[in-house]
């Protein structure tokens, strides 16, 4: 599994503003996607392409365009919509399929309730979007749920990462597929509630005002 923390200004600039309890929801909405669009960049680094030569208005020129099977972008709901539109603006032919996990605030184990994925994911490449990497189990779900579609490549978009999540994902996964983590940061810790530390909240309390 590969991992990459992201290392600039800017994205570290929007996340101190994201942790600010007093962001108000229109601002952290825009600033995730703002945020999406620049970690995108990083997670599609090895998008797959295939050469093209196009007319320019001086001459013929050899360039690349994404290639088929169409990447496929999913979030996790309902959290990961607010990630949507920031990943979709560096891919805007890609197709968006759903996931619903809910994650139980007992025992802290995630539960699925609604899937809008194709049955067959065979030579797809996959992006799974949800804002916050915390114990690890709604993304260990979906990367099996994936997994048994067909997808031999996946890459997670997050904001924020806790150390346990972090290490629970890369023991689930080991060496079994083509996994890559992007994270804006990765935080201290877990707290006993299994949020992380100093983390920002329930991310999607904050986006859509509403608990849910």
């Amino acid at each position: 599994m590969r991992v990459h923390i992201a290392d600039h200004p800017l994205i570290t600039h929007k996340l101190t503003v994201l942790r600010d309890k007093n962001t108000p929801s229109p601002v952290f909405r825009q600033l995730v996607e703002e945020l999406v669009t620049l970690l995108a960049y990083e997670a599609t680094r090895d998008v797959r392409v295939e050469a093209v030569t196009v007319q320019t208005p001086v001459t013929k020129a050899t360039g690349v365009r994404l290639s088929h099977p169409r990447p496929i972008v999913i979030p996790v709901l309902r959290a990961g919509l607010g990630m949507l539109e920031g990943m979709v603006k560096l891919l805007p032919t890609a197709e968006v399929g759903f996931l619903g996990i809910k994650r139980d605030e007992e025992t802290l184990q995630p539960y699925t309730y609604a899937n809008r994925l194709p049955d067959d994911l065979t030579g797809r490449q996959v992006f799974i979007i949800d804002p916050m990497l915390a114990t690890g189990g709604t993304l260990i779900d979906s990367i099996d749920y994936v997994l048994e579609r067909g997808a031999t490549e996946v890459t997670c978009v997050c904001l924020l990462g806790a150390p346990e999540g972090l290490a629970a994902v890369e023991a689930h996964v080991a060496d079994s597929a083509n996994i890559s983590i992007v994270l804006g940061a990765l935080d201290e810790k877990l707290n006993e509630q299994g949020y992380i530390v100093p983390g920002l909240g329930d991310a999607g309390d904050r986006l859509y005002g509403i608990a849910q």
